[in-house]
């Protein structure tokens, strides 16, 4: 969840995060959105006071596939065209990249499809530093555990009542944590954002449950901890989320990709200036939550790689 000075930015995100909670309520959640928008922007931007959110220990990986179900092909960096699609309702059209499925209805143009997924591929790129062995796993735990990226135009997409049944059914077969959404401000934020969030959920939790599980007992855990108690991360904004254990696991989601965008120092270039983490880039990183930075450096490089500005920039055009 991202919070910059546009308000309408704020609330998409606040939305997609409520949504998530519970798929099956979303028509319920709906309803109380104007409420959110009205208090919780208020709550943030005027400074006034909330209850403290305290993490707790329960984590619940609720929008994760635990059975590992899904068809692991020879080539794990493959990368397919935009094809038609029954296989996700009412999502019409897929592109499979690197284990991470995109998929869109008609709205979404198939250019920007295919710009995600080179961004997906410019993260799995091998380099001298590429553990070849542990990038191979976590690949083969983005297939194994379904990934799925639902890409959606614009800020006011929707799910109709006629199709939340067929959501339903798309959601609870597959691993899908978040969302993108085309045309929105912050484009390269808002693609490698929820590209990471996938990443870090299902490759990076099964790949490295020590470190980057969605767990209590994992460094991620350990660190994020840290970043709240030390005024770094404020999650206060997540208050609404009343399960704990899945608010738990938004807390530890966002977290993953703060360490990772601001590692590659992408915040700076990129955006957002304004939101609920502090700290602006990788020097900062390494100097106020070494923990955080070390997490990191002894884990990421070895599997994943910042796209460079020729493949960010493209969604600037």
């Amino acid at each position: 969840m991202i919070l910059i000075d546009t308000e309408n930015r704020f609330d998409q995100n606040l939305k997609q995060d409520i949504w998530y909670i519970n798929t099956k309520r979303y028509r319920d959640i709906r309803n109380q959105l104007k409420l959110y928008f009205l208090i919780v922007p208020a709550l943030i931007f005027l400074n006034c006071s909330a209850d403290k959110v305290v993490m707790g220990e329960e984590v619940v990986a609720d929008c994760v596939q635990t059975e590992p179900s899904g068809e692991v092909p020879q080539d794990l960096y493959q990368a397919d065209s935009v094809r038609s699609t029954d296989e996700f309702p009412p999502f019409t059209k897929k592109l499979t990249v690197c284990g991470i499925t995109l998929i869109a209805r008609e709205d979404v143009a198939d250019l920007f499809m295919e710009k995600v997924a080179a961004t997906v591929s410019a993260m799995f790129v091998v380099h001298d530093h590429t553990d070849t062995l542990l990038q191979r796993e976590l690949l083969s735990n983005l297939y194994r555990y379904k990934t799925t990226i639902p890409l959606f135009y614009g800020e006011d997409w929707s799910i109709s009542s006629l199709e939340e049944q067929a959501w339903d059914q798309t959601s609870d077969a597959n691993s899908i944590c978040d969302i993108i959404m085309a045309g929105v401000p912050d484009p390269v934020m808002e693609v490698v954002e929820h590209i990471l969030h996938h990443v870090t959920d299902v490759g990076l939790h099964y790949t490295f449950p020590q470190d980057w599980g969605l767990s209590n007992s994992s460094r991620l855990y350990t660190v994020t901890q840290e970043a709240i108690d030390l005024d770094y991360y404020a999650i206060e904004q997540y208050s609404d989320i009343g399960e704990p254990g899945i608010r738990n696991r938004v807390i530890l989601q966002e977290y993953a990709y703060w360490i990772i965008y601001t590692a590659w120092d992408l915040r700076e270039a990129y955006g957002p200036q304004e939101s609920e983490w502090v700290i602006m880039n990788s020097n900062q990183l390494q100097d106020k939550l070494p923990g955080s930075y070390g997490l990191f450096e002894e884990t990421i490089p070895q599997v994943l790689t910042c796209p460079g500005p020729e493949i960010l920039n493209i969604f600037l055009d």
